[in-house]
């Protein structure tokens, strides 16, 4: 509740929390917009493939000139500005860092970036949610072993989920469900970088002024990014998902209640407990006024009369039982809010949100009728879009999850709709991120 207040304090003490961030595409740029502006927090080094990028990044939101001037980490802690350069071992490395904010976007990079911050004795925010969903959970007990805190990044849906979640439960109610929204129709899991900002609802433009990258809004578009923010959000909750993948049931903020509750209560949830995505189109395609495209909801029961009469007597929005009601918040701000977790983290040492079991898999599922020979191009492009399972069915049926499905070439055809397998693509088994996806399948069975 006094996060903004602590800051303050370090700030006056001249103990700012150290920061090096790696990656500065659009996540990453959100961030800066705000860091740049906040008490108690150093952005000391700046690493990206591209460092002219991260220049013009910082000039565009408006960096002045001289603050991202420093020769090296040293002269960035000694003078107070930040460093920029195409180094990022050397930047996790240095002593001086409390903690490394992953932004890449690039899952299998990222959990290499992950694991070596926490082989320097680095606390990890983690914005590439890719990586989360397929060994989250081996990426969190990496993290205790070493001593460090692991978290999700605060701003993204499922960061912000997992705190409805958390609220709902230290007050005492029991979760019945909770995800997020997003615009869907199932057209829309065919959607390639080329037809994009049509389906978005933004010109060519307009995405061009927002310097937006077609292949990344795309992966939210085509059900690939809800698919993995829902398996973030249930494996850092214990919550589970559907047998067959999201439903996307269309409604409003106050049909929440209704829609998420059980099938035998009147809703669309094959058991209590589910992660699951609310559409903002009708079945039509006609957009439902006051949705829950941008933002949050957990939804919990009145379990005993007490309860529901409370409800009632506090005249909140139920279902029509008066036994279900919903939190929301109707938007997230993407990284203009990540200053949340690295206050969280640095101050408190407390994740916001992090994986603890392994409930949920992303299965990369074929978008068009793919060819032996044909290489996969990942989550938003052309070729796969990725669908949550539970994670036991998944494992069990050797699909190959969305986040290491990127550069992988097939070795026998799949049809449009069929979820791919290992067994169908020749893989880099030697990555970290390969073997961490290895331990988080053998959670399943410890």
């Amino acid at each position: 509740m006094n996060l903004f207040t602590k800051l303050q304090q370090r700030d006056a003490t001249n103990n700012r929390i150290r920061v090096g961030m790696i990656g500065a595409g659009k996540f990453g740029t959100m961030f800066l917009a705000q860091a740049i502006r906040l008490p108690g927090i150093h952005i000391v080094g700046i690493t990206d493939l591209n460092p002219a990028n991260a220049i013009s990044n910082l000039a565009f939101v408006g960096w002045p000139n001289d603050a991202y001037s420093a020769k090296s980490v040293e002269d960035a802690i000694k003078t107070g500005k930040s460093f920029i350069s195409d180094d990022w071992q050397a930047l996790v490395a240095h002593p001086a860092i409390d903690l490394i904010v992953e932004c890449t976007g690039d899952p299998v990079a990222a959990v290499h970036h992950v694991l070596t911050a926490f082989n320097h004795g680095k606390h990890v925010i983690n914005a590439t949610v890719e990586a989360d969903a397929f060994c989250g959970p081996s990426i969190s007990q990496a993290a205790a072993e070493f001593g460090v805190i692991y978290s999700m990044a605060y701003g993204d849906q499922p960061a912000l989920t997992c705190e409805l979640v958390d609220w709902a439960r230290t007050c005492g109610f029991k979760v019945v469900a909770a995800g997020r929204g997003h615009k869907w129709l199932p057209k829309y899991r065919f959607s390639t970088p080329d037809t994009i900002w049509d389906y978005w609802g933004l010109t060519a433009e307009q995405a061009q002024r927002g310097r937006l990258n077609p292949k990344m809004f795309n992966s939210f578009l085509d059900g690939s990014k809800p698919a993995i923010e829902s398996a973030a959000i249930a494996n850092a909750t214990g919550l589970g998902v559907p047998k067959n993948g999201l439903a996307y049931p269309p409604g409003n903020v106050d049909d929440i209640p209704n829609l998420m509750r059980p099938k035998s209560a009147g809703g669309v949830l094959e058991t209590p407990g589910l992660v699951e995505v609310i559409s903002s189109l009708t079945k039509d395609g006609d957009e439902i006024p006051n949705d829950i495209r941008k933002g949050v909801w957990v939804t919990l029961e009145g379990d005993n009369d007490y309860i529901r009469n409370c409800f009632q007597e506090y005249k909140v929005v139920t279902d029509t039982t008066g036994r279900y009601m919903s939190l929301y918040k109707k938007w997230h701000l993407i990284g203009l809010e990540l200053g949340i977790s690295v206050a969280s983290v640095g101050l408190r040492a407390e994740p916001t949100g992090a994986a603890i079991c392994f409930n949920a898999d992303v299965p990369a599922i074929a978008k068009v009728d793919l060819n032996e020979g044909s290489i996969l191009d990942g989550e938003g492009g052309f070729t796969i879009y990725g669908g949550v399972r539970p994670a036991r069915l998944s494992v069990a049926q050797n699909y190959l999850p969305l986040g290491l499905a990127n550069h992988a070439k097939l070795i026998r055809p799949v049809k449009r709709d069929q979820p791919i397998k290992y067994d169908d693509v020749e893989i880099d088994t030697n990555s970290s991120a390969y073997k961490m996806r290895e331990k988080t399948i053998a959670l399943l069975n410890s």
